[in-house]
């Protein structure tokens, strides 16, 4: 009773919203999701610099937002489309990878992530004249290494 007497005094103070997050935190789904994106590409730009996988799982777990994992794939598949060498390919094939098989990314998410992207191509390919062939190559790996279902593999749109 005396905690929820404290927390009504807190809540009802001005401002006490902005008090309770910085005690107690507004992390995981309480987030913003434009807040969430940046985080989300930004761990990619860092993993991509640094090359280092559990970093950047560490990061995405303490993002605390399980259900928005599918945006990491999307975005993730979007950077590769978007770069030209085989490092960033290999790099996040690798990532993806690493988060499938320790289940930080699940079957749900890694789906919702490539259809996404699916659904987009049409207008990434804008942009990047490339996108479709480079799609259907880092599918077909990721399909090889066991990220993805060959019904995921099938629905890869093509030219």
């Amino acid at each position: 009773r005396a905690a929820l007497d404290r927390a009504t005094v807190l809540l009802s103070m001005s401002k006490g919203g902005k008090r309770i997050d910085s005690v107690w935190g507004a992390g995981g789904g309480q987030q913003p999701v434009k807040h969430l994106v940046k985080e989300i590409d930004m761990l990619l730009k860092e993993y991509l610099l640094s090359g280092d996988v559990l970093e950047a799982e560490r990061c995405l777990q303490e993002l605390e937002v399980p259900h928005f994992h599918h945006e990491l794939v999307y975005e993730a598949i979007v950077l590769v489309l978007e770069s030209t060498g085989e490092k960033t390919f290999k790099m996040i094939l690798d990532l993806l990878k690493t988060l499938w098989k320790s289940s930080v990314i699940t079957v749900d998410q890694m789906k919702r992530g490539y259809e996404r992207v699916y659904c987009e191509i049409p207008d990434i390919n804008l942009d990047v004249p490339h996108s479709y062939s480079v799609l259907e190559r880092f599918v077909e790996e990721c399909f090889q290494a066991g990220i993805i279902s060959k019904p995921l593999r099938d629905l890869c749109p093509s030219r």
